[in-house]
């Protein structure tokens, strides 16, 4: 099967991806998501410059372990670093091309304004949302306006502790379907704890048998 592109991202429940400034401290974690089961799916990350600012802030040149990362930017110079290139190409050719190689799935790692650019172009083929239980008013949409698409549902998972609802649609005529949601770690069924308190939950006693009258 050819290399699928993903648009995989968490999403407040109003439908933005960012506050109005870029922030996502309103990202919580969950201990059930297994972040290393997750970026094994891919080998290769698009972004726009947005984005990409967003990692750099955190230093260096916004390499992601385990992924090639390339960054489509119409004012960024071109630029080559470890793991990391920086494009001023047409997206729409590059993320063809390497749809067209053998690999892992890519990931659309963001914008919103790439998403809307590669789905118009017909080459997103998947939507995975993480939406977490929070309202911000405003900030980035997960998709600026333009033409609707609709979705199928392939699989979908709710997180008690976080709240979190994990999403995986496939883009009807993509490369597809969409990829079940397998980063998520299975609940421990022996000594279960209550997910909200963390209390364990009592086991269920099994009922004293009476004793039986022995024939005279």
């Amino acid at each position: 099967m050819r290399r699928r592109l993903r648009y995989q991202v968490a999403v407040s429940l109003d439908g933005f991806i960012a506050g109005p400034h870029g922030e996502y401290d309103w990202i919580v974690m969950d201990p059930s998501i297994d972040f290393g089961a997750l970026f094994k799916e891919f080998d290769t990350a698009v972004m726009g410059r947005k984005t990409y600012e967003v990692l750099t802030a955190q230093g260096g040149h916004g390499a992601i372990p385990g992924l090639d990362v390339v960054v489509f930017s119409r004012t960024l110079p071109a630029a080559a670093y470890q793991g990391v290139r920086i494009i001023n190409d047409d997206p729409h050719e590059i993320v063809a091309a390497l749809k067209a190689k053998p690999g892992r799935d890519i990931w659309l790692y963001g914008g919103g304004g790439l998403f809307r650019s590669l789905l118009d172009a017909g080459l997103v083929d998947t939507v995975e949302v993480a939406v977490v239980p929070v309202l911000l008013g405003a900030g980035v949409p997960l998709l600026p306006p333009g033409a609707s698409t609709k979705l199928v549902l392939a699989d979908q998972k709710t997180l008690p502790v976080s709240g979190i609802v994990a999403l995986s649609y496939s883009v009807p005529g993509g490369v597809g379907p969409a990829p079940r949601i397998r980063y998520i770690k299975a609940a421990k069924t022996l000594g279960k704890k209550d997910m909200s308190t963390g209390r364990k939950l009592p086991r269920p006693t099994a009922a004293k048998k009476r004793p039986t009258k022995k024939g005279r």
